[in-house]
């Protein structure tokens, strides 16, 4: 007797609820939510500065700290962005490091002191640590310890506290007389954009999404249009306003139009702020820290939810990013040498 197969209907209702349940709790491991199904990005630990102030253990030195970060991170790029503009590659050392989904976290590419994970580099720095192990981190080499890693302080630490090292000192991201508009401008910037196309991409219910791609949208329709008659955020001077979004810029079209779904529109269909990621694009050794390939890897191959297949798309061509950027009247680069 021919057995019965299971109506298509059953079938496929089944395997709906079996992988809504198992997408559910890997979002939940890896994109916390509230109740509206909202990303809700955790806080960082590590909060400490560098300083010359005599009771500060972290003294600024060439040499003695290093940054690790993972090539597909905007929030590590960040880091490496300053880091070229200063011209502080002899002074503060690179290790990377890349996301292993069978490890459930980052990798080093070479090991350091013995360790093989980032999460092993948290457990060296604070034994018994259990909160996230994150990049970029700014690491002490002479205690053996994370003095921070959250990014936005690590850029203004690299801005202003190893200028003796610096090639660039003169480069001022973070000046006295802007810092009210520099701030005014991350506080739109990130919730909108830099945290945005995560709020997107890791939204789990529709109306999470909606609203989190209106907010992006209507953001970055702003910033098209300031950048109609202003080089750059904030004038005619680079600040690192234009570092913290041009690290969510470069990596818009790669993968947050297609994977997170912010594909209302491509950076390359705005003819500001196209033009715009060129112009910071081909600033002094921002290229160098740009790796189209890690991008694709680290969203494609990794984020396992979003994409179960793990395939990594051939495209797209980013050679545009060398073309003229024509912003040139509106007002003079930095001079970077």
């Amino acid at each position: 007797m021919k057995k019965k197969s299971l109506p298509p209907k059953v079938v496929i209702s089944f395997g709906k609820y079996v992988w809504t349940t198992m997408w559910r709790l890997m979002m939940a491991k890896m994109a916390p939510r509230n109740q509206a199904g909202e990303y809700i990005r955790p806080n960082s630990q590590f909060r400490n500065s560098v300083g010359m102030e005599e009771a500060n253990p972290y003294q600024p030195a060439a040499g003695r700290y290093r940054l690790f970060v993972g090539l597909g991170c905007p929030w590590a790029h960040r880091t490496l962005v300053v880091r070229a503009l200063k011209g502080l590659e002899q002074a503060i050392s690179v290790s990377t490091v890349s996301p292993s989904p069978t490890d459930g976290g980052w990798v080093l590419d070479q090991e350091e002191a013995g360790r093989r994970t980032l999460a092993e580099m948290y457990q060296l720095a604070e034994p018994g640590y259990t909160g996230r192990c994150t990049v970029p981190v700014l690491w002490d080499n002479q205690t053996q310890t994370i003095v921070n890693n959250e990014s936005a302080e690590i850029i203004v630490l690299l801005n202003s506290e190893f200028n003796p090292f610096a090639k660039r000192s003169e480069l001022d991201l973070y000046p006295a007389d802007l810092r009210q508009a520099i701030d005014q401008w991350n506080e739109k910037i990130y919730p909108a954009v830099n945290n945005g196309v995560y709020r997107c991409g890791f939204a789990q219910t529709q109306i999470a999404y909606g609203k989190a791609c209106d907010e992006l949208f209507s953001a970055l329709d702003e910033i098209d249009a300031k950048l109609t008659t202003s080089r750059y955020l904030c004038g005619d001077r680079l600040t690192l306003a234009d570092v913290r979004l041009f690290t969510t810029l470069f990596r818009f079209d790669i993968v947050y139009y297609g994977l997170f779904k912010c594909n209302r529109r491509r950076i390359q269909d705005y003819k500001n702020l196209s033009a715009y990621l060129r112009d910071l694009y081909q600033l002094s050794g921002v290229a160098d820290t740009c790796s189209l390939e890690a991008v694709k890897r680290d969203y494609y191959g990794n984020l396992f939810p979003l994409n179960p297949g793990g395939i990594i798309p051939l495209g797209p061509d980013l050679s545009n990013l060398r073309d003229p950027h024509e912003r040139e009247d509106l007002g003079k680069a930095p001079a970077l040498k």
